[in-house]
Order: structure tokens, then C-alpha cells, then sequence
């Protein structure tokens, strides 16, 4: 007896091709739309503290993320929060200039934040430390406070030997894939790891030894 081909299997097979290419879409575009917020964001906080006159720089996953994209894209790991370095002294003056685009200074867990008055999210926040200061009494190091660069749409990030320092520095999990991330397009060069102190170049030495 002849068998009757399976149609619905090759219909299932069929649908379940057409929903991971919707869930690909849809993930997709829930990431642009991130990137843009994220952007828009940081595009905003130039805009206040260099009308303000305040020295700043992206710090953190995000300022990871500038240099790695520059170098390759598709290595380029998105993060969700901006953290940003000031001075201790420029605080005061940020959180008035924040204050007009509605924004308001919250201390979190022993954090200073500038979030939106309208929707106060830890999430959503801008994430402040502090130049020449340790995050954290634990910490090796301070904050550097080499000269940012400038990335092509202005915004000012703290250049690759500091991002260096400071995830060698913090050590978390997120801070060691992030290491990583930033040597797999050669961005942490003989100088820069001669730079470092030698606790910090035996956490790097660690980090290579793991990947």
C-alpha cells in the first residue's frame, strides 16, 4: 500500500521556519530600537554637560562597545546602561543642567544616577563615577583621567588603556567578557598591557588564559 506523504510536517516544518524568522525580525528590531534609545540617551547628556562646560567621558560597557564597533561590528556586544565619568567637583553643576531636560540625581546602593523624573528606572539611568577616585574601597585602581576621545557623532569616550584599567580594575563577569571583546579585534595593544600594574596585568593574563 502506498504511503500518503506527511503534509503536515512539512507544514509545521514550514510554520516553524516562518516563526523563527519573525522572532529574528522582531528581535532585530527590538535591537535597533534599543541602540537608538541608548544613543539618544548619551546624545542628550553631551548635549547638557558640554553646554554646562562639564569635562565627561562614556565609561563602562557602552564606551566598550564605541571602540569595538569601530574596529568590527559584528564583535560589538550591546550593553544596557550608560555610565559616564565626571569630576567630583562637576556633580552639583550636572545634576542643575540635568534638571532641565527633566532629568533628577538619584543615590542608589551608594550610586549616584541621573534617571527620568517621569520614569525613575535604575534601568534607564545614567550612571555616574567619579575621575580619580575608586568606584569601590576594594578597587586597585581610581577612575583614570586620560583625554577622551571623540567618536564621529561628537560624544567624547574614554580611551581603550583607561577601559582597560577600569574592567581589570572591577573584575565582575561582565567586566572580563568585555576584556575580551576588546582583545579579540586587537585593541589592547604590548603598550597598554606594559602599562599596567602588575596585579592588573595578572587579571588580563587570566582572562586570555580562560577564553
Amino acid at each position: 500500500m502506498r504511503r500518503r506523504a506527511a503534509p503536515f510536517r512539512c507544514r509545521t516544518d514550514r510554520l516553524t521556519w516562518q516563526n523563527d524568522v519573525i522572532r529574528h525580525m522582531l528581535t532585530a528590531t527590538a535591537y535597533d530600537t534599543h541602540v537608538e534609545q541608548l544613543f539618544a540617551r548619551v546624545q542628550q547628556l553631551h548635549r547638557i554637560l558640554s553646554e554646562a562646560g562639564i569635562a565627561y567621558r562614556i565609561v563602562g560597557g557602552l564606551a566598550v562597545f564605541i571602540h569595538v564597533f569601530q574596529r568590527d561590528p559584528v564583535r560589538a556586544r550591546l550593553t544596557a546602561d550608560v555610565d559616564a565619568a565626571i569630576r567630583r567637583e562637576d556633580l552639583e553643576a550636572a545634576i542643575e543642567a540635568a534638571c532641565d531636560v527633566g532629568w533628577i540625581h538619584r543615590r542608589v546602593a551608594g550610586v549616584d544616577m541621573l534617571v527620568d523624573a517621569e520614569k525613575p528606572k535604575a534601568r534607564s539611568a545614567v550612571h555616574l563615577v567619579f575621575l580619580r577616585e575608586k568606584v569601590g574601597p576594594e578597587y586597585v585602581e581610581p577612575v583614570p583621567d586620560s583625554p577622551p576621545e571623540d567618536t564621529k557623532e561628537g560624544i567624547l569616550v574614554a580611551p581603550v588603556a583607561d577601559l582597560v584599567r577600569m574592567k581589570l580594575t572591577s573584575y565582575r563577569l561582565k567586566d572580563r567578557v568585555h576584556i575580551q571583546d576588546l582583545d579579540s579585534v586587537g585593541l589592547i595593544t604590548p603598550a597598554i598591557e606594559e602599562a599596567l600594574p602588575p596585579p592588573l596585568r595578572g587579571r588580563l593574563a587570566e582572562v586570555r588564559a580562560s577564553e
